[in-house]
């Protein structure tokens, strides 16, 4: 991962500094001199102000957050937005029934009155301000769990202050760099988003979970939504009489295509990374936190998956969580390998070691890792009880409602109106995506899974010896299944006729669902929670105090760091670029439609394609999508930028500020990212531009769509 030749210094700052190897997610107001001199070099023809100005219109304005958790890009200037199919797929599913399934047929509005009212909204950044005196001064010399309380206090009062609900403006200040330094973004909030158009599934997921994380890649990820506005051009709730939203900055398209070493600049909203992270952090997550979550997200998906295939209705119900858990999971497990493989715990520990020795005789510094060593070795063994808790008995959605019952009868205003109409809500969603038969197996799976790996000291009093009294012997699944199936048949949570005529809810703690949630959850809640509490708070303290005294050990250096990913705006750039993963292996930076009839198998779940997709690209009709170099349709690209989850449906933009492509996955190869930035092997993977344009028009029939974009030929 790292050249051992390197200089001793750069070892010891290799996992703090970038080196303008492609590595860094860049605060666009904030983009150094140096930063900006190597982007011009490497191909950008944009000024900064072009890319980033609150007095006037900038790239910026046209980067939205997509939904609650990725990223989009105005392409038209009627209010046009294009994001990954996997960011729109819960508000595709929300739109599909069994008749109209928009999620295996795809869907093209064929003009506005025909696209369809979602639940979703999209934030446009308006501007950035540094409140860090302000909260500094606030915070003073507290530290621990005081310095957390006032902390956020102060930032509950200036996002109060620089909000305005009537005007749907809101403000989320964003600690960075650990805590050193805070930033308040500002945002103002559109709700009224349609539904443009969509691939089928087939396309949009195409390679499902086996081609997930990998490359090469043949996934046209992409669909297409629309924010409306009020007359006047402020956000909206839905109504007819709203009109498409107006851009202050949309981005032009370019037909022209990829090259090898061509200039690539993402724009978005990277969700979360960690690459400041103690070695004590990554031997926590290599050891406990991560194989943890693998194994029980293993077990969910399998139960899931055992149901979607055998009921279309099943599978579209169902499908948006499966792609959740699905996702991460693998992602989870990727990072362990590679963290393993490049010993990234090794790297971190020679950095510390080199920064006791350069705190020897600084008292703020000096007993920072023998205290931060103690916080772990306190925390760790009940690590994994957290997990098995979250991941596994929470990992039931009949459970997570059970809990929120529970949750409302323990409250002071158990019979309020508000709380049992929450409540309502909830139950009536929940059992539109239930699936008794998944849900009935993963509650008795992870039961019988936290009996036989959660240290018994940590059990729920009690509660697995009742279990075996009643059920069986403790290390029989037909125990775990008889219990599970008892639950499922007595709740009141499934019968109608019994919720309906609930007096209180306090009632229900008897409930069988209620009870085995409250098992494990008070049983977490009593007596790991507040060490948790007491970890976390001791953990932020020592990360801030590192990194504080990173800066302070060499502040040249410090000019040059970038803050870790926060779902805040961010610029990342580097190139279109192959790889070497491996010993003679190579591969190209671009995949064709030949690939996709090399994998595509009739009737499959994974490599299915519509009919016509296939005979176009048998025919070879890729129109004026077509690359001249390859005489094929270029389908995905991958480039050395540096993005992670939140990214999903950023714009991959080329020198002159044109859409080339979106960003929709990373390589397997290098899933440390989120922890440890791998110069040499990290690749985004994005769907070309070009292909999503042939999808649209040649594919979908909805020219329409085409002819309001800004093509550049």
């Amino acid at each position: 991962m790292f050249k051992r030749s390197l200089v001793v210094i750069l070892v010891l700052l290799s996992s703090v500094f970038k080196s303008f190897a492609d590595e860094g997610m860049w605060l666009p107001h904030l983009l150094g001199q140096q930063v900006y001199n190597d982007m011009v070099k490497k191909g950008l023809k944009l000024s900064k102000e072009q890319l980033y100005s609150v007095n006037k219109n900038s790239l910026k304005d046209a980067i939205i957050i997509f939904g609650g958790g990725c990223t989009g890009e105005m392409v038209s200037a009627e209010g046009l937005i294009f994001t990954n199919h996997h960011c729109g797929y819960g508000a595709i599913a929300a739109a599909s029934t069994v008749d109209h399934n928009y999620l295996r047929d795809g869907f093209y509005a064929k003009n506005k009155a025909e696209e369809i009212k979602t639940a979703l909204t999209v934030q446009f950044l308006l501007r950035i301000e540094d409140v860090t005196k302000e909260v500094d001064a606030a915070l003073g010399r507290l530290s621990g769990a005081e310095r957390a309380a006032k902390q956020t206090q102060v930032l509950s009062a200036i996002n109060k202050r620089l909000s305005n609900a009537d005007n749907s403006i809101e403000c989320r200040v964003s600690p960075v760099f650990k805590g050193n330094q805070f930033l308040a973004f500002v945002y103002e909030i559109y709700k009224d988003i349609r539904l443009v158009g969509t691939p089928p599934e087939s396309v949009g997921k195409f390679g499902g979970d086996t081609d997930n994380w990998e490359w090469p890649r043949h996934t046209g990820d992409y669909s297409v939504f629309r924010v409306y506005a009020n007359k006047n051009n402020k956000p909206a709730t839905y109504d007819a009489a709203n009109v498409p939203y107006k851009p202050k900055w949309f981005l032009p398209i370019s037909l022209k295509g990829v090259k090898e070493n061509d200039f690539a600049m993402i724009w978005g909203y990277p969700g979360g990374t960690n690459r400041y992270e103690s070695s004590y952090g990554i031997k926590l997550a290599t050891e406990v936190n991560n194989p943890t979550l693998v194994k029980l997200r293993d077990m969910r998906l399998k139960y899931m998956f055992g149901e979607m295939k055998k009921d279309p209705a099943i599978k579209l119900k169902m499908a948006s969580s499966y792609a959740g858990i699905a996702n991460y999971w693998k992602f989870f497990d990727g990072e362990t390998k590679q963290l393993l493989k490049y010993d990234v715990y090794g790297q971190k520990k020679a950095a510390e070691d080199k920064f006791t020795a350069w705190a020897k005789g600084k008292p703020e510094y000096q007993n920072l890792f023998a205290d931060w060593a103690k916080a772990y070795d306190e925390w760790k063994p009940y690590a994994e009880e957290r997990v098995y808790l979250n991941e596994g008995i929470l990992g039931s959605p009949l459970v997570v409602l059970a809990n929120s019952i529970r949750q409302a009868a323990n409250g002071p205003t158990d019979n309020t109106d508000s709380v049992r109409n929450q409540l309502n809500i909830k139950r009536t969603a929940f059992l539109e995506a239930e699936d008794k038969t998944s849900d009935e197996n993963i509650l008795a799976a992870s039961t019988q899974m936290f009996y036989e790996n959660v240290n018994k000291e940590q059990h729920p009093k009690g509660f697995f010896e009742e279990l075996q009294q009643k059920y069986g012997p403790l290390n029989d699944p037909a125990t775990y299944k008889k219990y599970a199936a008892d639950i499922f048949k007595n709740t009141i949570i499934f019968d109608n006729a019994r919720w309906s005529t609930l007096t209180s809810l306090s009632a229900v703690s008897n409930d069988p669902a209620v009870k085995h949630a409250a098992a494990f959850v008070n049983n977490y809640k009593e007596r790991f929670d507040p060490l948790f509490q007491q970890f976390t708070t001791k953990n932020n303290d020592y990360g801030r105090l590192y990194l504080k005294g990173v800066m302070a050990m060499d502040p040249a250096k410090a000019k040059l760091m970038y803050p870790d990913a926060t779902f805040t705006m961010r610029a990342s750039y580097g190139q279109v670029k192959s790889y070497h993963p491996k010993d003679a292996v190579y591969y190209d930076y671009v995949t064709t439609s030949k690939g996709v009839l090399e994998k595509y198998i009739a009737g499959d779940y994974e490599f299915d394609l519509p009919a016509k997709q296939i005979e176009l690209f048998k025919k070879k009709d890729f129109g004026r999508y077509a690359d001249p170099a390859r005489k094929d349709l270029v389908i995905n690209f991958i480039s050395s930028n540096d993005i992670t989850g939140g990214n999903s449906g950023s714009p991959v933009i080329n020198g002159s500020g044109e859409l080339i492509g979106l960003a929709f996955d990373g390589n397997y190869e290098a899933l440390s990212h989120k922890l440890a930035f791998d110069k040499n092997l990290n690749r985004t993977i994005n769907v070309d531009i070009r292909y999503v344009l042939w999808c649209i028009d040649k594919l979908g029939g909805a020219s329409h769509i085409i002819k309001e974009l800004k093509l550049v030929p």
